[in-house]
């Protein structure tokens, strides 16, 4: 786009236009110009009536980091950070189980923590980074649900249950006892 007087007395001032795509040039008046450069102050004004959006209060985002605990005592805990060895003071979140933040520090898992400079870190989380050797699970009740099949397995020995009610124990010796009556219930019982 250039601008060149209209003429040598400085009267209107003509801005012409190229448009790539048709090749044509077109002129346009200053007046129409500065009726463009008015849009634009409108849209930069706020408008009567309206208020201008609220900004935001910059809120601190909590950073995830890793870390392994050294102590838990109470809700809270003693962390490093990964790479170092000095201990931090950390709080557990209450919608984690201290008992899990215990057997993390016991089997040497990291823990997820939400730091926030000149805060307490929190702990949030547990982070599981390999298949572990033994599995406790512990609850007041435990249900286990499946929709076709449930199959337990160890070696050679295992227990299946299939939703048609049919259940398999298989083993290379089984062993069943009882402290008070052993009772084996069916409309036909068979031994070998």
């Amino acid at each position: 786009m250039t601008a060149k007087p209209a003429g040598e007395r400085g009267g209107a001032v003509t801005v012409t236009s190229v448009d790539d795509t048709e090749g044509a040039v077109g002129d346009v008046s200053a007046d129409q110009a500065s009726a463009v450069d008015a849009l634009f102050r409108q849209v930069d004004e706020p408008r009567e009536g309206i208020a201008p959006a609220p900004v935001a209060a910059l809120v601190p985002v909590p950073a995830l980091r890793t870390a392994r605990v050294l102590a838990v005592e109470g809700r809270a805990a003693t962390i490093a950070w990964r790479g170092a060895a000095q201990g931090v003071e950390a709080t557990i979140a209450p919608e984690v189980d201290r008992e899990l933040v215990i057997r993390a520090s016991a089997q040497g898992d990291a823990v997820l923590v939400e730091w926030v400079p000149d805060e307490a870190p929190i702990v949030v989380g547990i982070v599981q980074t390999r298949v572990p050797d033994q599995i406790d699970l512990r609850a007041r009740v435990i249900h286990l649900n499946a929709d076709h099949e449930i199959l337990l397995r160890a070696g050679t020995g295992a227990v299946r249950i299939r939703e048609d009610g049919d259940v398999e124990i298989v083993g290379s010796r089984i062993s069943a006892s009882s402290r008070g009556l052993f009772r084996l219930v069916g409309r036909i019982l068979r031994l070998n």
